[in-house]
């Protein structure tokens, strides 16, 4: 019995990671398919085909990706991207939805911007409990006038779907930052901590206040923005 169960449990470690995938995937696929809902009805593939082929919307989308970007990169596409904006500014409440939306994007693909690429230990919801959260920003002048600290802005996901969260802002001084990266991160968060990234001692640098047979606590972090 106990090596029947053993088959059996080595049967779900194979099926239930490569299920997940397949659902996750097929999910993005029948997403990514609504794209051919631009096309007109006589020109998609079904019609021309007899069958409806899944994911023939991805390289539709990765088409439209491609031929937005050299419109973009040229002169011609700024000037159109432009008085696009421009429009939008002036319609209230779109224009603070679209400007929100494009800074983040800028933030998240650029490579010189530092969000989502530091993994902080914070203690939330409460003093004594700790959460995984993620940088996004220095924390606005206005309510480091007002609270009279040096706060930074960081993202506290949800499990098991990091995309959905809180943001928080938490004065610089009670930040810990981890050397884990944000793939360990999300994986930690999305298997609800069944997933445990490795620490790696010998490739970290040394922390204040520690020694070989002694683990640091979170007041010998390095703090976020600090080397």
């Amino acid at each position: 019995m106990k090596r029947l169960r053993g088959y059996l449990i080595a049967g779900l470690l194979v099926w239930i990671p490569l299920g997940v995938t397949l659902v996750f995937l097929g999910f993005v696929s029948k997403q990514l398919d609504r794209s051919l809902l631009l096309l007109p009805s006589e020109y998609r593939p079904e019609a021309w085909l007899g069958v409806a082929v899944p994911g023939i919307g991805i390289v539709l989308t990765l088409l439209l990706l491609l031929v937005t970007g050299l419109l973009a990169a040229n002169i011609v596409g700024r000037g159109m991207v432009g008085r696009w904006e421009s429009v939008l500014e002036r319609i209230p409440f779109v224009r603070a939805v679209y400007s929100a939306s494009k800074k983040f994007a800028e933030l998240l693909f650029s490579d010189s911007g530092q969000a989502f690429k530091k993994v902080l230990l914070i203690e939330y919801p409460r003093k004594g409990i700790y959460s995984i959260a993620f940088l996004t920003s220095n924390g606005p002048d206005e309510a480091k006038h007002v609270t009279g600290e040096d706060v930074v802005c960081a993202f506290v996901p949800t499990t098991p779907m990091p995309a959905s969260g809180f943001l928080v802002l938490v004065p610089r001084k009670d930040v810990v930052e981890l050397d884990m990266d944000v793939d360990q991160a999300i994986k930690l968060i999305v298997s609800v901590g069944v997933v445990v990234p490795e620490w790696r001692r010998k490739d970290l640098r040394e922390l204040p206040g520690t020694s070989p047979d002694k683990s640091p606590g979170p007041e010998h972090g390095r703090r976020a923005g600090q080397d």
